[in-house]
């Protein structure tokens, strides 16, 4: 008899040197239509916020990104206790 893992298979990704590195984002901006969901991801500097990524899916597929990242929250806070919540910096792009 074999023991159940929650293992996900195995998927290569091919990626670059610089993309795998990944950014560092400190703050975000979501807006949508009615076909779309655009993430931006910031960094907000002294020299102001810079945009290190910007991530475009339909609606189905937020769906289901903030299915598995409220998923992924509960095993953390599981795992590591609660997450303090700390207050927002001021942002600069919404007005």
């Amino acid at each position: 008899m074999s023991a159940k893992t929650d293992a996900q298979p195995q998927v290569p990704i091919n990626t670059g040197d610089d993309m795998s590195r990944g950014r560092y984002s400190n703050a975000m901006l979501v807006t949508h239509g009615a076909e779309e969901f655009i993430i931006d991801w910031f960094l907000q500097s002294p020299n102001g916020p810079h945009l290190v990524s910007r991530i475009i899916v339909t609606p189905g597929h937020m769906k289901r990104v903030v299915s598995v990242l409220q998923e992924n929250l509960e095993r953390y806070e599981e795992a590591f206790g609660k997450i303090k919540t700390a207050q927002p910096p001021p942002n600069p792009l919404v007005q």
